[in-house]
């Protein structure tokens, strides 16, 4: 399903995003009746309209680079199971298919369990995108969505990125020895300031090693 081009410009014209840093997430000043914001990331905010609830608007905040690079990774991933499709791109831009799902960082937050299933078909997902001659990068639970037990991905923006990414190998290193085992099927809520906690514990033991080994 596309968005009639006037719709587009209509929006354009009237919503604001901007981004103070990037690397924290971008701020959406306004946004136009009856859009609403799926989400945001550092250089993007993504939108979506009731009337067309199977796509999403990814728009670029001003002066922030790599929507060139990401319009080149949707068409190296064309079709796929795991990603969304790219219906169109313009200077700043991108409609792509809207993936339906919870994120496994909110499946952690109100203890919903994780199957296995979930993690085989990123793994599945991440070869198909190597096979692509893409480099799968900033994979982690905030993009990684379940939806029915089954595994999908989505901003696939870093995926152009040829150097090293421990995020997703970590991710499912302590799904395996911690979560599966101990914390799966207890229902377990995990507080939204121990996720943080974790994160932010997690960045720091990172730059450390790296540190260490330069």
């Amino acid at each position: 399903m596309k968005i009639p081009q006037h719709v587009i410009e209509s929006f354009l014209k009237a919503v604001k995003v901007e981004s103070l840093s990037p690397h924290n997430p971008v701020l959406v000043r306004a946004t136009p009746y009856p859009w609403e914001v799926v989400g945001v990331g550092n250089y993007a905010a993504v939108f979506g309209h009731p009337d067309y609830p199977e796509v999403v608007i990814k728009l670029y905040a001003p002066g922030r680079p790599g929507w060139e690079q990401e319009v080149e990774v949707y068409h190296k991933l064309g079709e796929s199971r795991f990603f969304p499709v790219c219906y169109q791109s313009e200077p700043g831009y991108l409609v792509l298919k809207r993936m339906r799902g919870i994120s496994l960082f909110d499946c952690f937050r109100y203890g919903i369990p994780i199957p296995p299933q979930v993690m085989d078909d990123v793994e599945s997902a991440l070869e198909e995108a190597r096979a692509k001659g893409l480099f799968p990068h900033d994979v982690h639970g905030k993009n990684v969505l379940m939806d029915h037990g089954r595994g999908y991905l989505i901003d696939v923006s870093d995926y152009y990125k040829n150097k090293p990414d421990s995020k997703w190998r970590d991710l499912s290193m302590a799904y395996h020895r911690f979560y599966l085992p101990f914390i799966k099927d207890r229902g377990w809520k995990l507080p939204l300031w121990l996720l943080e906690v974790i994160r932010k514990g997690y960045r720091f033991y990172k730059k450390l090693t790296r540190r260490l080994r330069g």
